[in-house]
This record gives structure tokens, C-alpha cells and sequence, in this order.
């Protein structure tokens, strides 16, 4: 692959992790995608190295979710109050671009955790944890997608 295009994948790289931790774009997926368009066109074993980076962001896609999960189960936080924030969190996204997701997120996890206690108390505890949740997540999926970066930058000095 001529350097223009691995400088084109590096940025597209960069642009996701940076969207991995500001949730404006699927970032994660981002640096897959711009790893298989790298091999598709290197060939060979650059394969191998995108294999390798898919197989990264899929485990921490996983891993994420149940670390998180079991994250707020602990806190005694409901399937409903996580269903809620991640529905509010949609909306606010549409609402206040870029930052309406976590503060979507954040305020329907108050408000599920509030409502039926009527307890602000209880809804700050709803709050917390889904803060403490959302932060573990973004960390499992940059770091996954940093090695898989890393491993991408090892393909293509290599190759």
C-alpha cells in the first residue's frame, strides 16, 4: 500500500479512538473498518494483523458490556434503570449533539432510579453508578482498540 494510503488509515485510526472516547462516532468500529480496508488492500498477512485487531474489538465489545453490567448489578441497579439511560441518552444525543449522550444517559439513570422511590438519594445512587459503568466501558473499548492500533502499526512497519 502506497505511504498516502496508510497515512489515510492512520488518521481514520485516530479519528476513532479519539470517537471512542468522546462518543460522537462508533469509534471502535472505526479502527476495525480502516485495519480491514488496510489489509484488503496490502494483502497477505496483513490479514493476519487484521484478524488479529478485529478479534480485539470483539472481545471488548463482550467484555464491556458484562464488566459494565455486573458493574451496576453490584451497585443494585435494574436491567430497567440501564434500559432507561441508554433510551434518554439516545434522545439527549439528538438533542444536545456530542455531550447530550452522557448527560442523557446519566439523567434517565437518575430519573429511573428516582421515580419510584421519589428519593433523590436513590436516583444520585442511579447516577453513580451508571457514571462509574459508562467509564469502565470507555476504557475496555480504548483499550482494546489501542492494541489493536498498536498491532496495525506493528502490520505496517513490518509489512
Amino acid at each position: 500500500m502506497p505511504v498516502a494510503g496508510e497515512l489515510i488509515v492512520a488518521l481514520v485510526i485516530a479519528i476513532g479512538l479519539v470517537g471512542t472516547v468522546i462518543p460522537m462516532l462508533p469509534g471502535p468500529s472505526l479502527v476495525g473498518l480502516a485495519i480491514v480496508v488496510w489489509a484488503a488492500f496490502a494483502g497477505g498477512w496483513a490479514w493476519a494483523v487484521a484478524g488479529v485487531a478485529v478479534a480485539l474489538i470483539v472481545a471488548a465489545a463482550v467484555l464491556k458490556y458484562l464488566v459494565a453490567g455486573s458493574s451496576m448489578k453490584k451497585s443494585g441497579i435494574s436491567n430497567r434503570t440501564i434500559m432507561i439511560g441508554g433510551l434518554v441518552g439516545i434522545v439527549g444525543f439528538f438533542v444536545i449533539p456530542v455531550i447530550g449522550l452522557p448527560i442523557g444517559f446519566l439523567a434517565g439513570a437518575f430519573g429511573a432510579e428516582w421515580a419510584p422511590a421519589r428519593s433523590v438519594t436513590a436516583g444520585r445512587r442511579g447516577a453513580i453508578a451508571a457514571a462509574r459503568a459508562a467509564v469502565v466501558a470507555i476504557g475496555i473499548e480504548l483499550t482494546a482498540s489501542l492494541f489493536a492500533a498498536g498491532t496495525w502499526l506493528t502490520g505496517a512497519i513490518a509489512l
